[in-house]
């Protein structure tokens, strides 16, 4: 018996295909890998291919050491000659060859994300770039975008023409670029760009290499950038032997670089190339499957596949809609817990997908309540991460100021121009005189020494101070905003304009609403109480370590991976998808993310539960969301749980709407007077009249606002809260919000 004769139909067919472009469309779980290392072995075994001429590149190491793994076991003596590489290690090993060609030399060094920062502020420092305004990783982000499109220094400046920002970009592209030359240096983009410059260049060095490579298989052929691309058709461009596989329904690294018209053009850029469709799933039920070929049928921008599976029918999709988003998240660890108690599954076999990192905080919490051990794929335990980390330093500091980790981290966040001999000389005169870090900045002017630098501290010993006079009369929530507001923290992060920027956010937003839920929860809300919540909650040290554990991880980490029992949490519209991409002009947007989904639902093998909320609270806001068009998009008969028939969706949102107007006339559940001021000494009356007047309102009830975000809409309620106001709207696009007035900043029409 032939290895062989255990592919199905069409993975023979991509096999034993092995001249001539051709194109894999292998959807999930339906056996690529097994497909090219067979394919590999066929090529030597049976065409007598020799194993050098041979190149397989893939996007990480893990999964090349994979591959080679696997062809090692297939072929035996020989397989070592074959190239499996990712697309960086091989424009190394080239350019490390050859780059001299190009003017550098060949012991050019490598620059991370590090190098690469610090090189960015010596070019803004050289070209007076105030990176206050304008910040360095913005510039490093928009010059990856230019390399990712092979766009260079003079075609971004030609480009530029006549745009401010641009011209300036452009200006700090060329410096950049000229400092990693002066360097003999290069980034990870540069890699990619200059194998290409090289190959584009020196006719030699491209043929010696197309014969080296004569045939070429490439993996995960949807992520690659134009860069990437261009690479790879320089290489195959003599021979035409090029394997390339990938699902175009899987295309989810946009932001990235990632151009999903390689897929769906191939066989414009290859007009002779033969499409074989890997269609046969091995990983899920039946059910699972046509759920996921439900909601990605809904694209436009695809080619035609449709994922069929012999496995069973199995179980239909747990649907389950919750009041709150804590009530989610308890129903996930009880469900886990009701699971593995019958033996049904593990811990490990349980994954919680989600789309934003921030929304682990809550599962977190349950886990540690519930003793579930867990682990973050992709990321930190949500108060380990730094952004939580510094606001909670803030927050530490002002309600004691006894912390001198928490001082001393936070005391250059901003940057205040306090450097480390000055924080030295502080720490010497606190032990000196007995004293805490902060009690001996407060006492500066008295430091032998600082001199000048004491006036750097000044404003910061000011600002702490100023926000501990405000804690009788600001909410726990309301001084977080206000920290955030006054140290620029998220101002920062959003002039970054990158995804892990906006990702921190998120996690910030998170934060806030953690301690209007907590205030919520509390009779006598105090600074200190929610330190000590989450200091409680912070501390998993004691869960135990091993390999069975449920992993929690955002959608765009689960790519490649699989579970048995898997849950979609917050799959409501704002959530997933997102309100910028609901609101956006481009239509691909809202595709991308539907194919995030499909990564999503095709991550499960024989159990998934899809999850939401009809309120989550946002940046402390509570939010009415509609359930996620993508689960609506899904068959109706494949959904079990809690399902509401489409016919009743409407006046879901309408008894939603009017549910929320009636709690609201009733009391404000975040912005409680009564709970907030209640052991203060200062009853809500005194306080709104005497000791903070209240900010002024141009709209009423029935106008019509702006707000910057979420665009126009209509005002429903207002409620009074104390110091503020808090405003329910409906907008024309996003739904229902409820938003203090002061930070919502709402513009009448």
């Amino acid at each position: 018996m032939s290895m062989y004769d255990n592919l199905n139909a069409m993975q023979q067919k991509a096999v034993f295909h092995t001249e001539g472009p051709l194109l894999i469309l292998a959807g999930a779980g339906s056996g690529k890998t097994r497909v090219l290392t067979h394919r590999a072995v066929y090529l030597i075994e049976e065409k007598g291919v020799n194993p050098y001429h041979i190149m397989a590149i893939t996007f990480t190491n893990k999964a090349a050491g994979e591959m080679r793994d696997r062809i090692d076991r297939l072929v035996g003596m020989g397989a070592e000659s074959i190239w499996v590489a990712t697309f960086h290690s091989t424009c190394v090993r080239i350019l490390r060859r050859y780059i001299d060609r190009l003017g550098y030399d060949n012991n050019f060094t490598i620059y991370d994300a590090d190098d690469q920062k610090n090189l960015m502020k010596e070019v803004c420092k050289r070209l007076q770039i105030d990176t206050k305004i304008y910040k360095e990783k913005s510039f490093l982000g928009v010059i990856s975008s230019a390399k990712d499109e092979l766009v260079s220094p003079e075609e971004f400046t030609l480009q530029a023409a006549g745009d401010f920002a641009k011209e300036k970009q452009a200006a700090v592209y060329r410096e950049y670029q000229a400092a990693l030359r002066k360097n003999n240096a290069l980034d990870f983009d540069d890699l990619i760009v200059k194998t290409v410059e090289l190959f584009q260049n020196d006719a030699q060095v491209l043929d010696y290499y197309q014969e080296r490579f004569r045939y070429i298989m490439v993996d995960e052929y949807q992520d690659t950038n134009t860069a990437q691309f261009q690479l790879i058709k320089l290489l195959a461009e003599k021979y035409q032997n090029l394997c390339v596989v990938g699902d175009d329904d899987q295309s989810i690294y946009k932001f990235r670089g990632a151009n999903i018209k390689n897929i769906l053009n191939f066989e414009e850029f290859f007009p002779n190339a033969k499409v074989i469709k890997l269609e046969q799933n091995y990983r899920s039920t039946q059910n699972i499957l046509k759920a996921a070929n439900g909601v990605i049928a809904h694209n436009i921008g695809r080619k035609a596949k449709e994922l069929w599976t012999d496995n069973a029918e199995g179980e239909k999709i747990d649907f389950e809609q919750f009041d709150s988003a804590c009530e989610e998240a308890d129903y996930i660890a009880r469900d886990i817990q009701r699971k593995v108690q019958s033996g049904k599954y593990k811990y490990g076999d349980c994954a919680i997908l989600y789309r934003t990192n921030a929304q682990s905080r809550l599962f977190e919490e349950q886990f540690v309540v519930k003793s579930i051990p867990y682990k973050i794929i992709g990321g930190v335990n949500f108060y380990a991460r730094k952004e939580i980390k510094d606001l909670l330093a803030y927050l530490k500091t002002i309600d004691n100021g006894r912390d001198d980790l928490a001082v001393r981290r936070i005391i250059n966040v901003p940057k205040r121009g306090i450097g480390a001999a000055t924080l030295s000389r502080v720490q010497d005169f606190a032990d000196q005189m007995g004293i805490s870090f902060y009690n001996s900045l407060k006492m500066a002017d008295d430091i032998p020494d600082l001199s000048r630098a004491a006036a750097r501290i000044k404003p910061f010993v000011n600002f702490i101070q100023t926000m501990r006079s405000k804690i009788p009369y600001l909410s726990i929530s309301q001084l977080l905003q206000e920290i955030i507001e006054e140290t620029g923290y998220v101002k920062e992060l959003e002039e970054e304009n990158s995804e892990d920027a906006q990702a921190r956010v998120e996690n910030i937003d998170e934060l806030v609403s953690k301690a209007a839920a907590y205030e919520e929860g509390q009779e006598e809300p105090t600074l200190s109480g929610f330190l000590e919540e989450v200091a409680l909650v912070a501390d998993i040290d004691n869960l135990q370590e091993g390999s069975d554990y449920v992993v929690l991880m955002t959608l765009h980490s689960a790519k490649g991976l699989e579970f048995p029992n898997v849950y979609l949490a917050g799959m409501e519209d704002g959530i997933f998808p997102s309100y910028m991409t609901i609101t956006a002009d481009d239509p691909t947007e809202i595709e991308e993310e539907r194919r995030l989904c499909y990564v999503g639902i095709t991550r499960a093998m024989t159990n998934l539960t899809i999850t939401c909320a009809r309120q989550r609270m946002i940046r402390g806001e509570t939010q009415y969301n509609k359930v996620s068009q993508f689960v609506r998009e899904i068959p109706r008969n494949l959904l079990g749980g809690a399902v509401m028939p489409r016919s009743k969706e409407k006046n879901q949102s309408e008894n939603s709407l009017q549910s929320f107007r009636h709690a609201s006339s009733k009391v404000n559940p975040i912005f409680n007077t009564r709970h907030v001021y209640q052991n203060k000494s200062y009853q809500s009356t005194s306080f709104s009249s005497n000791r903070t007047s209240k900010i002024s309102l141009e709209y009423t009830i029935g106008d019509r606002v702006e707000h910057n975000k979420f665009g126009e809409g209509i005002v429903l309620q207002i409620v009074e809260g104390g110091r503020d106001y808090e405003v329910t709207v409906e907008f024309d696009k996003v739904g229902t919000k409820k938003m203090f007035a002061s930070f919502a900043k709402l513009k009448k029409v």
